[in-house]
């Protein structure tokens, strides 16, 4: 099996794969044969290197590590893990790829069959007024105070609030919900009748989006189907789901197919083709409006855990998440 040994003319035997071969001698008709077992030559040591030892706060870089063996071979094939010693200040995945986090220095390790090498980075603030983001999300959940979500009750919520970033100063401006989700698309309140089926012409959201040439969809958890602009169903509540009610939307053939159940979200993540802008509905048990926060947080920890740790957003997405 030359794909596990090769031997020359002269007998000489070299390793090509891990696996067993046997060797063959022949003369006048005459053969041998010999056994070799080929292993892997064992890492015996790790190199990481960045293309830039700096990176701005959410920019990415790209750490790549190289293995060899005890006689200064390089080795290719075997698997790495990645970790970064301070995750809030910058984060790996495992392909290597680095994305700050925070102004501050990381260490990025790679580890291979138990050998390490590391790289330190530096993670600088924006010198643009700002970070840019090439995906936006936004998740709504609703009817419970700051004072109930923020701790055990919701422990995933809680640790993502830690990790990145808490306003403490964001509050809502009516209630009940309608009117807080017409502020969020269209900077106004229009109505605080939550069975409204009034379609609103004002600015908004949409409107701007497409005026920017950006792309956008709202993923409804238990939307009957795609373009649906109806009133509620099951879980459904329009009231949490606003971008059915306005005129961009609905009078628009092409756009109200952007309306979509929030089975469709894991899809395009999978294939990489999430849209500029993403507004997330769960539905009225998974948003903790009419079921326990636990299960609200599990939601979010089983949906949108997948979301942050995937590259895409890793890259260039920005997530809000608030309470109505």
């Amino acid at each position: 099996n030359s794909s596990i040994a090769s031997v020359n003319t002269s007998g000489l035997v070299t390793g090509v794969a891990a696996g067993t071969a046997t060797i063959t001698a022949t003369s006048e008709s005459k053969s041998g044969s010999a056994t070799i077992t080929v292993t892997l030559a064992p890492v015996a040591s790790v190199t990481v290197s960045l293309a830039s030892p700096s990176v701005v706060v959410r920019g990415t870089d790209q750490a790549t590590a190289t293995l060899k063996d005890a006689a200064g071979n390089v080795l290719t094939g075997r698997a790495v893990s990645w970790s970064s010693s301070n995750s809030s200040i910058a984060s790996v995945n495992t392909s290597g790829l680095v994305t700050g986090v925070a102004a501050g220095s990381a260490t990025i390790t790679a580890t291979s069959e138990s050998k390490s090498g590391s790289a330190a980075i530096t993670v600088t603030a924006s010198s643009g007024g700002g970070a840019t983001f090439g995906h936006v999300f936004l998740v709504t959940e609703e009817n419970t105070n700051y004072s109930d979500s923020y701790g055990s009750a919701m422990s995933y919520l809680t640790s993502l609030a830690n990790t990145y970033g808490l306003a403490t100063q964001y509050y809502a401006v009516t209630h009940p919900s309608i009117g807080n989700y017409f502020q969020l698309a269209t900077g106004q309140i229009l109505t605080n009748d939550d069975n409204s089926s009034t379609i609103q012409t004002v600015d908004n959201v949409v409107r701007e989006l497409l005026k920017a040439g950006k792309t956008w969809k709202s993923y409804a958890e238990d939307l009957p189907s795609v373009g649906y602009t109806g009133g509620d169903q099951g879980n459904y509540a329009r009231k949490h789901n606003v971008f059915a009610l306005l005129s961009d939307v609905v009078n628009d053939a092409t756009q109200v197919k952007n309306l979509v159940p929030f089975t469709q979200f894991a899809t395009d993540l999978k294939n990489g083709t999430l849209p500029s802008f993403s507004n997330i509905v769960p539905n009225l048990c998974n948003d903790a409006h009419d079921c326990s926060l636990s299960t609200a947080d599990n939601w979010l920890k089983n949906n949108i855990g997948p979301l942050i740790a995937s590259t895409q957003f890793q890259q260039d997405g920005l997530l809000i998440m608030m309470g109505s």
